[in-house]
């Protein structure tokens, strides 16, 4: 199975382990996995700040990227919704570009998606020896309906204990451009979150996309006692090894 990778912005820039662990596993159950070098943000950030010119430019950039892709994979829930929901809002006045958009929407994936649902894998064969909660990125929850995927991964480690996170619902008040542009709301969420994290008494914050881990991480590395952050793929990757 031939699959190309959307890296996103934070994976690329921030984050880069992640996306060598997508890799590695997607390599690891039989895929061939290729990289298209002219890849860029996708236009979320400028699209939810109203900027819809410059959002469609990036748009127009991603499509040509994976225009010959047969499968695309994101360790993001948050980019692949951009993808799956709001490209048909830029190209709806463009009937050749929405045709695109909808080719790339209908092959695209969040990770944990592609590996239960695409390819029927449940246990990467992993091990991890450590208390874990799961918080379920808003847009990937919400947008892509991703509930069970992540949990069925995680429930398949061994020597994994998985354990309630008390409100896991709530936004963690990220969002992108909603942190910044609304600062004192955002934080006021996010001390909530980490009150809840600290609760559960996790070893391990564990979600699907790197924004929410990045924003709660930060306020949970100033406790030396708090759970440490990690992608669901490291987890499972370094688990693998």
């Amino acid at each position: 199975m031939n699959v190309s990778l959307f890296v996103t912005c934070l994976v690329d820039q921030i984050y880069p382990q992640v996306g060598v662990s997508t890799v590695r596993l997607l390599r690891k159950f039989g895929c061939t996995v290729d990289f298209p070098l002219n890849q860029t943000c996708c236009g979320q950030p400028a699209f939810n700040s109203g900027f819809t010119d410059d959002a469609r430019k990036a748009a127009v950039v991603h499509l040509n990227a994976f225009k010959d892709s047969d499968y695309i994979v994101s360790p993001s829930g948050s980019c692949t919704s951009m993808v799956h929901h709001y490209y048909e809002e830029l190209f709806q006045d463009d009937p050749h570009l929405l045709e695109q958009a909808r080719r790339i929407a209908s092959i695209s994936y969040e990770f944990s998606q592609f590996m239960v649902n695409v390819l029927g894998i449940s246990d990467v064969g992993a091990t991890f020896p450590h208390t874990v909660a799961y918080h379920p990125a808003c847009h990937g929850s919400r947008l892509l309906g991703i509930k069970d995927e992540p949990i069925t991964l995680l429930n398949h480690v061994k020597n994994l204990t998985l354990v309630d996170l008390p409100r896991a619902q709530d936004c963690c008040g990220f969002g992108g451009a909603f942190a910044v542009k609304l600062a004192d709301i955002s934080g006021a969420m996010l001390q909530e979150k980490v009150d809840h994290v600290r609760e559960s008494s996790a070893e391990y914050l564990v979600s699907t996309d790197m924004g929410c881990l990045m924003n709660i991480g930060g306020m949970l590395r100033r406790n030396p006692a708090s759970a440490k952050p990690i992608h669901l793929i490291q987890l499972l990757d370094q688990g693998s090894k």
